[in-house]
């Protein structure tokens, strides 16, 4: 029986197709769809979006389970924003830490480690545990202070469940191969097994810390504007999407990798590169697309390619106008490294509209 699925990429590469279509060759395998900014990733393509019956593939969430965006707008003036828009910039960087960096003590939370499976407490104790609330990370993970069309002031945040998550996912893939090692395939367990339940509980709770957090995070940017400006966070508004989880609905277990949930009136936020912000959209619902639409650009290059073809010249000039940090740590997070947003949002206008385009001022980059 032919399985549907749907791909809504203009061009994926090969190496992507060929994981996407093994993924759907499993027998637990239902529906999938591939989305705008689809590329080759660990097991499944990032930008994959996988329902299954019964059954749970811990390697299609990824690494970072929970990793998401936030977008929260403000009232705080912009004029402010970008005449002290050095100052914010270094005041983040002292609040925030970045890279592989945490807080020196914990972060008080509301959330509760004993709510974690026995592995996965004693997997959150040794990956710093609440020291790492309120923490950027790495790679394409970020905070930026921008501008919509309307000249109102929003904080948008990418960031996940930081070593926990990665922790997490180690151990699962590990189990659900019988490696000692996490093993590259379509590992996985039947819901209702040891295994199953015991990855759906902490990947729940390893979710709620990447919210609480980017919350964390923003709470502090928060209190960093209020040193410049009067204003404040419309913290009703707040808007939160991951795009590494596992969702059930009608009897499937909806694998998205690198894919934002994408329901009919969710609001969602669809980041582009460090040049051309991000998109604050609604979900269509559209149910080819399994619900979902793209997590953001999708690379052109790996990390490596990127740093060996992109000048810093090059990357310089594309940054023109906005605080960052643009030099050789940050250059495979150049905009020339992904694919055109404005390319993949028109590829997805059955996926999403677009509600308010945020153009960033300021960006902070592990």
């Amino acid at each position: 029986m032919k399985k549907p699925m749907k791909i809504f990429a203009r061009f994926v590469e090969p190496s992507a197709l060929e994981q996407f279509q093994s993924a759907m060759e499993q027998d637990f395998t239902r529906r999938g769809a591939l989305m705008p900014d689809a590329h080759t990733g660990y097991s499944l393509p990032i930008g994959a979006v996988v329902a299954t019956e019964n059954f749970v593939v811990p390697a299609w969430v990824g690494y970072d389970i929970g990793c998401g965006m936030c977008a929260l707008p403000t009232s705080f003036p912009p004029e402010v924003i970008r005449a002290k828009s050095q100052a914010i910039f270094d005041a983040v960087y002292k609040s925030i830490p970045v890279g592989f960096e945490v807080n020196k003590k914990p972060v008080i939370s509301a959330l509760r480690e004993t709510e974690l499976s026995p592995a996965g407490r004693k997997i959150f104790e040794d990956r710093k545990g609440f020291r790492a609330l309120g923490s950027l990370g790495s790679g394409n993970h970020f905070i930026e202070i921008g501008l919509d069309e309307t000249e109102r002031v929003w904080v948008v945040i990418h960031s996940g469940s930081r070593g926990i998550g990665h922790g997490l996912a180690t151990e699962y893939m590990k189990r659900a191969s019988g490696s000692d090692k996490p093993k590259e395939g379509h590992f996985g367990f039947e819901v209702n097994s040891p295994g199953g339940i015991a990855y759906l509980q902490d990947m729940r709770w390893a979710i709620d810390f990447a919210l609480e957090n980017r919350r964390e995070m923003m709470h502090r940017v928060e209190r960093i504007l209020h040193q410049f400006a009067a204003g404040s966070a419309e913290w009703p508004e707040l808007i939160n999407r991951t795009h590494n989880h596992i969702d059930f609905k009608d009897g499937l277990w909806i694998h998205r990798k690198g894919a934002t949930h994408a329901e009919q009136g969710m609001m969602g936020v669809i980041p582009g590169n460090m040049r051309d912000g991000s998109f604050i959209v609604r979900g269509k619902g559209n149910a080819q697309a399994l619900w979902s639409s793209s997590h953001g650009a999708g690379r052109v290059m790996g990390r490596k390619e990127a740093r060996r073809r992109i000048t810093k010249e090059a990357f310089e000039s594309s940054m023109k106008g906005i605080t960052a940090r643009v030099d050789g740590k940050t250059l495979d997070e150049a905009p020339s490294a992904y694919k055109n947003i404005f390319e993949v949002m028109k590829d997805q206008a059955d996926l999403v509209e677009v509600l308010h385009h945020i153009k960033p001022l300021i960006n902070i980059k592990g």
